[in-house]
């Protein structure tokens, strides 16, 4: 008690008094709160707790000791950032003494120390000692799991602020944890004592000449055998306790010449969750691995692997074995060898060509795919293995190829010889001399074409793939190799009739090989892929997103630019407008032509051409597209005999009308500075034909080309005139007609269009659509107009198509607009809040953060309100504004955590599946709040997210998993 004594104190209160006896001798729990919020609020200090204390420490029955000695453990978890460094020795002192004392008062002590752990005023060498104390005294595994937990929590603490001190013990340190941790069985436990084992060596504490014994408290859990109980409250998994083992087992090569041969052992095992973590442990291992460890083990793990290879009857376990075979190998190519050093790659990799290269060759060919996919995992693992094991493999499948004569023995074939060409990809090589396939180019090429001509569909199949590989691989194909291969793959996509699965390879093919070679593609396939258009949508979309790719690589080639401007966008304004024109009988290429997805695919390649042309370029395609859509002249398109006059604006079908989308794609991807002919009818006849009520489609993509244009004119007369012949249109279609709808998608693109480039009109434009807000007709319409009004659009007002979108113009739309929607908000009857909820929250959600942040203490109300809006759209989007802020503004949000908590619990149940699982991604965020506010959430938390684990769909589970794990672990030591 001379400790005790120290501590100079002036007399206790009564009322401390009372509430001490209260605890103590009463047995009641409410008290130690009481006292600790006194303290905080400066009514006693600690050293007047420990007077009042003194009877209770000093009385001789250990129970009565414990009880006083909790109340001042209690006091000090939750006061211990108020203690002074002079009352942290004393406190300290006094501790250690009672580690001596009876086995009951220990557990309260310990939690002493853990709050004296948490201290910032802790003197330097007190941590030593408290752990030194520890280390003589406590026989830890002997204590309750809660017991041992704090010494864990203990050591943990000290080990992330006294490091330096902690390392000045040496290996005792290591040592000494090493006694705590010794037969550990709690996972709740081994999950913080695994993690100190790894900051052990990770944080480089001397290890000393325990370096085995740290090793074998921590292998003998290995492989982990665990089994959650039902209903377990904690939430770990066993593959939690599986990852943070292997952390620490693959954490240093020291533990390499133990761990091996154990490794070795449980591979060769019968259990197969043995061989599988014995397989994962080694490819972690083999990233801190070198030649000098895995030396002496190489024959017996390439053996085990090996067996589990050929012989497992577990795509697991193949493929796990497979993978720890790709990290020995690349550990191997990692390693710097002297020049008197035994290359262990090379005798590595020969051993493996020794023991599976004859399986190539069987008649039989009952190994040939386990032998090939050994080689690839070996050989994917480095350039220099690649080069090893492709030298010697493709001679002898390019022999086996020619000896077989079926064409499912060549498919196979080709397939392991594909497998080795794609490994090649992954590897650059400055010479091309020093490239290994170049010396097998022409036996390749022949190959291919051979495959591709055979009456087997699957061995095409394998063909063009094949085909794909060797045209990225540089300077493999020659001209004459590059002609005979677009060749092949336009009468596959197109000639053969037999198969679709190799119509939509030849296709994918053709897209990915026109990236690489534009000019070739541009000239050979762009024509022949046009004349083809009119099969099926998906064919078609297929073929749009091929020339689309042509397109892009067009971009950088002025040859191939002209060419697909001359040739491709001819072709396929050619075939839209021959779909569009009235037939009597209904034709595939109408159907299919004139259908929104394919139409949108068409945008795409239109687009897409238009934004890098030259100003020669631009004014030659404009002087001739704009005349199409405004007049009818046809003169251009190629076969340009159709059955009447195409004319989209004056009075055509509604199929002419839907072509409005292919104009759009072109003239709103013109640079800036290019001049649109006839610009004035052109803008007349947008307007009009964007509220026109009997196509809505067209309507729209009109609204959308004049929004475009508009956005890029100059400020001035011309721009004024359409704006007013806008605004006059939007008035006129809003009152009660037949085409409010219509005149709202104006409304919202013109203003868009305005928005992005600062135009001043555009306050009084959102003004409008705010007022909208309230109409029981277009109020939800209006909300998500917001959305559009804050998002990037993909076909028009881009920069990539060089609309003029100034910097920041989010952060200037809610400055400007934000207090007009939280005070219409708030004046707005209850029928409609929602719509305003609806607006602010897709806002904030697509607002910058550091933007958002200033704001949010005025804003958080509304959006917590708008998470009970019945609409879930509203609740996503609230959700998804919510999540970065629990993390980014933390201490604003704790300020919220009972309302975040329920609702965020309370969505988690929610019909709509997206909304589950952004609420549960919340409440995963919020732990991230501090600490303290949270912890008397985690029992309720815990129970409720139980519920969605049993969720019917996976996504919704896993997350479930997620955030029930992270609020499992509040509050634990190094969380």
């Amino acid at each position: 008690m001379a400790a005790a004594a120290a501590l100079e104190a002036v007399a206790p209160t009564g009322a401390l008094w009372g509430l001490v006896q209260d605890f103590v001798m009463g047995q009641q729990e409410g008290p130690a709160d009481q006292v600790a919020a006194d303290v905080k609020s400066g009514s006693y200090t600690v050293l007047q707790v420990v007077e009042a204390l003194g009877s209770s420490l000093e009385n001789p029955e250990p129970r009565t000791r414990a009880r006083g000695i909790q109340l001042l453990s209690q006091v000090l978890l939750q006061c211990h950032s108020l203690l002074l460094e002079k009352e942290v020795i004393h406190l300290i002192l006094f501790y250690e003494n009672r580690l001596k004392d009876h086995h009951l008062v220990i557990p309260s002590v310990l939690q002493g120390l853990r709050a004296l752990s948490l201290c910032m005023a802790l003197p330097p060498g007190l941590a030593v000692s408290v752990l030194k104390a520890i280390f003589q005294e406590v026989h830890v595994q002997s204590l309750p799991q809660v017991d041992r937990h704090t010494v864990y929590s203990i050591i943990t603490n000290f080990m992330r602020t006294r490091e330096e001190e902690l390392k000045g013990l040496g290996a005792d340190f290591t040592f000494g944890f090493i006694q705590v941790m010794d037969g550990e069985k709690d996972p709740r436990n081994l999950l913080v004592a695994f993690r100190i084992v790894h900051d052990l060596i990770s944080r480089d504490y001397s290890l000393g000449p325990f370096v085995e014994e740290l090793f074998e408290v921590t292998s003998c859990y290995f492989p982990i055998d665990f089994t959650p109980p039902p209903n377990d409250p904690y939430g770990i998994q066993r593959e939690d306790l599986i990852l943070s083992l292997r952390a620490v087992l693959a954490s240093t090569p020291r533990f390499a010449e133990f761990l091996l041969p154990l490794l070795i052992e449980k591979v060769d095992s019968e259990i197969l969750s043995a061989k599988l973590d014995s397989l994962q442990t080694l490819t972690a291992c083999c990233a801190v691995y070198g030649q000098k460890e895995l030396k002496d083990f190489l024959p017996s793990l390439w053996a085990s692997i090996r067996r589990e290879v050929f012989q497992t009857a577990s795509e697991r376990v193949e493929a796990d074995g497979l993978a720890a075979l790709h990290s020995l190998t690349a550990c191997l190519s990692r390693s710097v060898l002297r020049a008197d050093a035994e290359d262990l790659l090379d005798s590595f990799l020969s051993n493996i060509l020794q023991d599976c290269r004859h399986h190539l060759c069987e008649p039989d060919m009952k190994l040939v795919w386990p032998s090939a996919k050994l080689l690839q995992a070996a050989a994917g693992a480095s350039a220099r293995a690649c080069d090893h094991i492709t030298s010697n493999v493709l001679p002898l499948l390019l022999e086996q190829f020619h000896k077989h004569s079926q064409s499912n023995q060549r498919r196979t074939i080709l397939e392991m010889m594909l497998g080795f060409l794609k490994l090649h990809q992954k590897w650059s090589y400055e010479d091309k001399d020093e490239r290994p396939l170049n010396g097998f180019r022409d036996q390749l090429c022949s190959l291919v074409f051979m495959a591709l001509t055979d009456p087997s569909t699957q061995l095409q199949l394998v063909g063009i793939r094949t085909l794909a590989v060797l045209g990225a691989q540089p300077d493999l194909l020659s001209s004459g190799d590059l002609e005979l291969a677009v060749g092949h793959l336009y009468r596959l996509s197109f000639l053969e009739e037999d198969s679709q699965s190799c119509r939509a390879a030849a296709l994918e093919a053709s897209g990915a090989l026109a990236t690489l070679y534009p000019v070739a593609f541009s000239s050979h396939l762009v024509p022949k892929l046009a004349e083809e258009l009119g099969r099926g949508t998906n064919e078609v979309i297929a073929v749009c997103q091929s020339l689309q790719q042509v397109a892009e690589k067009c971009q950088q080639d002025p040859e191939s630019c002209w060419y697909f401007h001359q040739t491709a966008v001819p072709c396929l304004l050619a075939l839209a407008v021959q779909a569009s024109m009235p037939e009597k009988e209904h034709s595939v290429l109408r159907k299919v032509l004139l259908e929104d997805e394919v139409l949108a695919a068409m945008v795409s390649v239109i687009g897409t051409a238009t934004t890098h042309l030259s100003p020669d370029l631009a004014a030659q395609s404009v002087a001739r597209i704009v005349p199409l859509f405004l007049d009818g002249n046809v003169s251009f398109l190629p076969e340009n005999s159709f059955p009447c006059r195409f004319q989209p604006f004056q009075n055509g079908s509604s199929g002419q009308r839907r072509l409005v989308a292919l104009l759009m794609a072109f003239v709103c991807s013109l640079p800036r500075n290019v001049e649109i002919p006839q610009l004035n009818q052109l803008m007349r006849e947008l307007v009009e034909l964007s509220c026109c009520p009997s196509c809505p489609s067209s309507s729209t993509a009109a609204a959308k080309c004049f929004a475009g244009l508009l956005n890029k004119l100059p400020t001035g007369q011309q721009l004024d005139e359409f704006l007013q012949l806008a605004v006059d249109k939007v008035e006129a279609g809003l009152s009660p007609g037949p085409y409010r709808s219509q005149a709202f998608t104006l409304l919202l693109w013109v203003t868009k269009a305005l928005v992005l480039r600062y135009h001043p009109l555009s306050s009084c434009l959102t003004d409008q659509l705010m007022g909208l807000l309230g109409d029981p007709e277009l109020g939800p319409a209006a909300a998500d107009g917001f959305s559009l009004l804050m998002s990037d659009c993909t076909d028009v007002l881009t920069r990539a198509g060089h609309a003029e979108v100034r910097i920041m113009f989010r952060q200037r739309f809610f400055t400007d607009n934000v207090p007009a929607l939280v005070q219409g908000f708030h004046a707005a009857s209850q029928d409609v809040k929602p719509n305003y909820l609806k607006g602010l929250s897709h806002v904030l959600n697509r607002l910058p953060k550091p933007v958002l942040l200033p704001e949010l203490p005025t804003l958080l109300s509304l959006l917590l309100e708008a998470l009970s809006c019945s609409d879930s759209v509203v609740q996503l989007s609230t959700l998804s504004c919510l999540q970065p802020l629990l993390l980014e503004a933390p201490q604003v949000m704790s300020l919220h955590v009972d309302t975040l908590v329920t609702k965020f619990l309370n969505l988690s149940s929610s019909p709509s599946m997206a909304v589950r699982i952004a609420a549960l991604q919340c409440m995963h965020a919020l732990t991230r709040l501090p600490t303290p506010v949270l912890l008397p959430y985690k029992p309720q938390v815990i129970r409720a997210l139980a519920k969605p684990l049993d969720d019917k769909k996976r996504l919704v589970r896993k997350e479930a998993v997620s955030a029930r794990g992270e609020w499992f672990l509040l509050g634990s030591p190094g969380s």
